[in-house]
């Protein structure tokens, strides 16, 4: 396989970069702990999987082009990025459990971003489609073979998007562990819900 190295460094960089997928499994992580991301945080990869086949396709190259499709795709990116915002600033504290509360993992799954709500965001997120193309056409890892090469360079992007998203939702979760002060921790929820914006912001044209 040639230009791998290539290949993970950039992935790495373009799949781990602060974005709204990233900054919002942060977000979860420090809202509703480790545990309480993980569903997210599969719906965010297995999104990705999706974005990835279809870039590879080009059909969403196809799709995006038909009159009136990308504002429609970027408005609905918008609205939801700014729902799972609210969300976030608005999620209890994990400090703010009374004594004798269950621990975060264990309590309900109400409010907790979803598998469901990972997955439309990573279709929705105009960043993914366009790391995904840059990786997809920038490098070749199998010559002469078009369906190894996709192959092998959708199973790289898969491990990296993966690892990349456990350490962010792993760095949140640190968040709330170092700040069990209810104050803090709202603190620390609305700093990432700003944050979140402000990364769909520099995505959205103007």
């Amino acid at each position: 396989m040639e230009g791998l190295l290539g290949f993970v460094l950039a992935g790495l960089a373009l799949a781990g970069s602060p974005g709204p997928a990233t900054l919002s499994l942060a977000a979860a992580g420090a809202a509703f702990g480790a545990r309480g991301g993980l569903g997210y945080l599969a719906g965010i990869v297995a999104g990705m999987v999706a974005v990835m086949a279809v870039t590879a396709s080009g059909v969403v190259g196809v799709l995006l082009a038909a009159p009136g499709a990308t504002p429609v795709v970027t408005a609905a990116a918008a609205l939801y990025f700014a729902w799972l915002a609210l969300r976030i600033a608005t999620a209890p504290p994990l400090g703010a459990s009374p004594p004798g509360a269950p621990p975060p993992a264990a309590r309900p799954a109400a409010g907790r971003p979803s598998f469901a709500g990972g997955l439309f965001l990573s279709l929705v997120n105009p960043k993914g489609y366009a790391a995904m193309a840059a990786l997809f056409s920038g490098f070749v890892l199998v010559k002469g073979h078009l369906a190894l090469d996709a192959a092998a360079k959708g199973s790289v992007l898969a491990a990296i998007i993966t690892a990349v998203s456990l350490a962010w939702l792993l760095a949140g979760a640190a968040l709330t562990r170092l700040f069990r002060d209810p104050a803090a921790g709202r603190a620390i929820n609305v700093a990432f819900a700003l944050l979140l914006l402000a990364s769909v912001a520099v995505l959205l044209p103007f």
